[in-house]
């Protein structure tokens, strides 16, 4: 991994785009939100507030893990919120 910077970019971008694909497929189907759609964009919000919240802690030991594991983290709540895009 390369950097701090570069990991909240790629959580940044990621949770960006599911919030994208929400909207597009608001779009196209209903042309309005919806309470499942809504409750998928919260839930993305709030993944992506407490991937940072993690980024930014200062108390860690192993920084390198800790970072790897915030990583696998965002793989792990990104599958889980396409998975629900895609079950709309």
């Amino acid at each position: 991994m390369g950097s701090v910077k570069n990991l909240k970019k790629d959580i940044n971008y990621v949770i960006g785009d599911i919030i994208e694909a929400v909207y597009l497929y608001e779009m196209t189907s209903t042309g309005r939100p919806t309470e499942a759609t809504n409750g998928i964009i919260d839930e993305a919000i709030a993944t992506f507030d407490g991937l940072i919240k993690k980024v930014n802690a200062k108390n860690v030991e192993n920084k390198k893990s800790h970072y790897k594991q915030i990583n696998k983290d965002l793989e792990v709540a990104a599958n889980q919120l396409v998975g629900k895009i895609n079950a709309l």
